[in-house]
């Protein structure tokens, strides 16, 4: 029997290996522990809506026992869970067809790119007005890349895709991601004009 101080000491991928051995619920629980409340908050980052998310999160982790076995390590366990954390997210929210706004950390650290100046510079608030004008595909692409650290080789293995392709979906979500940010600026740069222009007038 190993000992839980041992267990927790272990990697994920060792976890995972024990599970799928032995079937034995201690080694998942471990797992489970550890990415739980990670799973919760990108759930409820899709759908801002606690309930909903916790059901998500339920359903998730039974989706993962019936598919342990199929891992086999080609990325780390955290990238393969969050993958299918955002497919699930994905297509329970499009079978609603109903486009979600994610909420950014204020920090931005997510967005922490050297090639990225442009995006790391998008004031938070208008940013996260911008982001939840994208497709649920391209909102979970950016947080797979920024947010997660998952690299173009790993999320092309994910998606099944040749990395070319992952940097041209990229590109254009970004290209999109700024696009609505600016018009988000103009927008409320039409507003702060006609509200000045009304004082001005009712002066």
């Amino acid at each position: 029997m190993i000992a839980s101080l041992e267990l927790k000491r272990m990697t994920d991928e060792e976890l995972v290996r024990l599970y799928v051995a032995s079937q034995s619920n201690r080694y998942f629980e471990h797992l489970y522990s550890r990415y739980s409340d990670k799973v919760y908050r990108k759930c409820l980052m899709f759908t801002k809506d606690p309930v909903k998310a916790e059901d998500f999160t339920h359903d998730i982790f039974m989706r993962l026992i019936v598919r342990l076995s199929s891992f086999k390590e080609q990325s780390k366990f955290s990238t393969w869970l969050f993958s299918i954390t955002y497919n699930y997210c994905t297509d329970q929210l499009r079978s609603n067809r109903k486009k979600t706004e994610v909420p950014l950390n204020e920090e931005m650290d997510w967005l922490d790119d050297g090639d990225d100046k442009e995006v790391m510079e998008m004031e938070a608030q208008r940013l996260q007005k911008a982001l939840g004008q994208l497709t649920l595909e391209e909102q979970s692409l950016l947080l797979m890349k920024y947010q997660d650290e998952v690299s173009i080789r790993e999320i092309a293995a994910i998606h099944n895709l040749s990395e070319s392709a992952v940097k041209m979906r990229l590109k254009r979500a970004k290209e999109k991601l700024k696009k609505r940010y600016l018009e988000t600026m103009l927008f409320i740069g039409l507003l702060l004009a006609k509200f000045f222009a009304w004082i001005k007038i009712d002066r």
